[in-house]
């Protein structure tokens, strides 16, 4: 668990109490209340008992009802109204204070500045500009993000992800991305800056997060335009009861009609709906994941499809090459020797590790030896690297199917053993890669993977959940194969390139579904564009930090399940206090209706189920249990309804039966509990 986990794990603290408390008041404002049209309505009755309350202060004939009275009213209303407010301003609060805690990683340090002639300037980061390259030595603070250009070193990232475990960050592939704040624990680095003045894009998130506006979900405006019309057709019930009050005779207060009215809407979820939007993005924010906005954090839970690449998300992270097999009788160091240099300019671990491989059985290759050669870089698109040495011998090592087909285009035959090889590698879960030297076959190198612990059981989850699982690798079919039966994804993607990712995201769109993936490098930036959850790393490149609209501070290419689930919980604790706040209306009825025209027509006392003292009793019990709801479930909507990965036929049946007969019953105890006490004092 890290530091910020443990530090933020206190559900509600002094300082952030009191800023609330603040700015409940200031979200009296009545062009802010209009955003919200049930509390905008609980407002406006409230302005009404004030005008009511003030007009029989002055003249007590009016018929109103006592002073005293219509005070209490007003003072309950005005409650709830603040107690509305206070639930989304005690939400946006944890919000800022998390993202003020990931803001203060950030202060302007030294930089060392690179200049055109080769130079060094030092400067602070708030004066750098996009693509100045600055140099990070060891002990130093990275002072701007960017991507590295040069080198490779040891990173604290502590700062941002609250782990202390280092990590390496170099050059090439997609790792390059530095933050801001971090620190060079050991070696060097030259970073290009990604941003002017030193700011990050890290910044201009927690802005987002900071900013207080917040774009409301699709489901959060279907659910407000049903609330508005709920609000109006109650508006119109009270209306049309003040006409049958009339019609009947019945001496009525206007607090009595304000206050049925108010205790018709629903204001329980009214006053609770914004907080639980903000507080499904902090807990991702918690999570060590911003969001762009609650729309994605939305959109997770109602995910259909999760693309999760293979490397480092199920397996525990880069292959490595564990054996060399020859298919031309020539030694293992010889061979050893050419698969070396054909990795030369192989910058993924893969090729690291084949070099490491090479040198374990005594092939002494040095890239400096190779300096008039042309080297062949590896690319995600031609999955082939090698070299041309200047004797004319050309060495290519790559995917089987692409070595393949230059040997085919050079006219020579793939031998048995060959395909005999890269077949029992492929089915016992590795990866083969083929080896040419002149376009003729020379060998196999076998690259193995190594499953995460617990992954099948996690993607057992995603299935519970109703979501599919699809890995994407660039392995062949039968390696792919392999690797997505025991690790229980339904479907894998085998020798993936960038657009087959996207190809795959736009067919499962076309068909309905949402879509989510995670990526870190440039090459997956156009899918995380095009998915409706796009989860990248922030060690990842610019690019691709820019297209997701999550981004994950601690790189955990796991996170995506657990980003799933955090939306889960979002739209159930939304969904469970909807049913309870249309649930503890019931109550309310019994309690005031029989209250306003029990004079008029005494056959109404049967209705008095829970045999309330007196009318004006009955309607004050029904106003404070309508006010003291919203805080008491405040905690649940910042903490969330617990969520366990069931299907949705189940899910309904266990909200209905907690939070249906939860809210029935809660009211009629708590209002006829407040009864008991009123009665005491009345």
């Amino acid at each position: 668990m890290s530091k910020h986990h443990i530090k933020e794990n206190k559900l509600f603290q002094k300082e952030l109490i009191l800023a609330a408390l603040k700015d409940s008041f200031v979200k009296l404002n009545p062009w802010k209340m209009l955003k919200n049209p049930v509390m905008f309505t609980v407002e406006t009755g409230t302005i009404i008992m004030i005008v009511v309350t003030a007009v029989q202060a002055l003249d007590p004939e009016k018929g109103e009802g006592s002073f005293e009275y219509n005070l209490i009213v007003t003072a309950i209303l005005l409650a709830t109204v603040l107690f509305g407010n206070f639930s989304e301003a005690i939400a946006e609060a944890r919000g800022k204070a998390r993202a003020e805690s990931l803001r203060n990683t950030r202060r302007d340090t030294p930089a060392n500045l690179i200049l055109n002639d080769g130079n060094i300037k030092k400067v602070m980061s708030s004066e750098l500009k996009k693509n100045d390259v600055i140099l990070i030595s060891e002990n130093e603070i990275i002072p701007a993000d960017g991507e590295i250009t040069e080198g490779i070193a040891t990173i604290d990232e502590s700062a941002i992800t609250g782990e202390s475990a280092p990590v390496i960050r170099e050059a090439g592939g997609d790792r390059s991305g530095v933050t801001g704040g971090t620190k060079v624990i050991s070696d060097w680095i030259k970073v290009k800056v990604t941003a002017d003045k030193g700011e990050s894009f890290l910044d201009r998130m927690i802005g987002l997060v900071e900013g207080a506006s917040r774009q409301k979900t699709p489901n959060e405006i279907a659910l407000f335009i049903l609330l508005s019309g709920i609000t109006m057709m109650f508006l119109l019930v009270t209306v049309s009861l003040g006409f049958f009050a009339r019609y009947s005779s019945a001496q009525i207060a206007v607090s009595s009609f304000v206050s049925l009215f108010v205790c018709l809407i629903p204001t329980t979820i009214g006053g609770l709906l914004s907080a639980i939007g903000l507080a499904g993005m902090d807990r991702a924010l918690r999570a060590n994941v911003i969001s762009r906005s609650g729309k994605a954090v939305e959109n997770a839970g109602d995910l259909d499809t999760i693309l999760l690449d293979k490397t480092g998300t199920i397996t525990i992270g880069n292959r490595k090459a564990t054996k060399f097999y020859d298919v031309n009788g020539k030694t293992d160091i010889s061979f050893a020797r050419f698969c070396a240099i054909s990795s030369l300019a192989d910058e993924t671990p893969e090729g690291r590790s084949i070099l490491e491989l090479a040198k374990n059985l005594g092939a002494d290759v040095y890239e400096s030896s190779f300096e008039n050669a042309k080297f062949i870089r590896f690319t995600a698109q031609t999955r082939v690297s090698g070299i041309d040495l200047e004797d004319g011998t050309q060495i290519r090592k790559g995917a089987f199917d692409v070595i393949k087909n230059l040997i085919k285009e050079n006219n020579n035959e793939i031998p048995l053993r060959m395909t005999e090889i890269t077949t029992e590698i492929a089915e016992n879960g590795g990866t083969p890669l083929a080896v040419a030297i002149n376009g003729k076959a020379a060998g196999v190198i076998q690259l193995q993977d190594v499953i995460k612990t617990g992954i099948r059981e996690r993607f057992e989850r995603l299935k519970k959940m109703g979501v599919k699982t699809v890995m994407i690798t660039g392995d062949n079919p039968l390696t792919a194969k392999y690797i997505a039966e025991i690790a229980g994804v339904d479907d894998f993607i085998s020798e993936a390139k960038p657009e087959d990712k996207m190809n795959y995201i736009i067919q499962e769109q076309k068909n309905g579904k949402l879509v989510a993936m995670m990526g870190d490098g440039t090459n997956d930036a156009p899918a995380l564009a095009q998915a409706d959850v796009g989860v990248s790393m922030n060690s990842g490149t610019q690019a691709a930090k820019e297209a997701g609209n999550m981004i994950d501070l601690d790189n955990d290419p796991t996170k995506l399940i657990e980003i799933v689930e955090i939306g889960k919980q979002l739209l159930i604790t939304r969904g469970a206090i909807t049913t309870f706040s249309i649930a503890n209306d019931v109550a309310k009825y019994f309690a005031i209706v029989p209250a306003l025209f029990i004079a008029s027509i005494p056959q109404l006392q049967t209705l008095n189920i829970m045999n309330l003292s007196s009318p004006e009793s009955a309607i004050l019990s029904a106003i404070i249990f309508n006010a003291l709801i919203i805080p008491l479930l405040i905690p649940l909507s910042l903490k969330g309804v617990s969520y366990r990965p069931v299907g949705a036929e189940k899910l309904l049946t266990r909200n209905l039966l907690i939070y249906g007969l939860g809210g029935l019953i809660t009211p009629f105890i708590g209002i006829k509990s407040i009864d008991i006490i009123l009665k005491l004092f009345m």
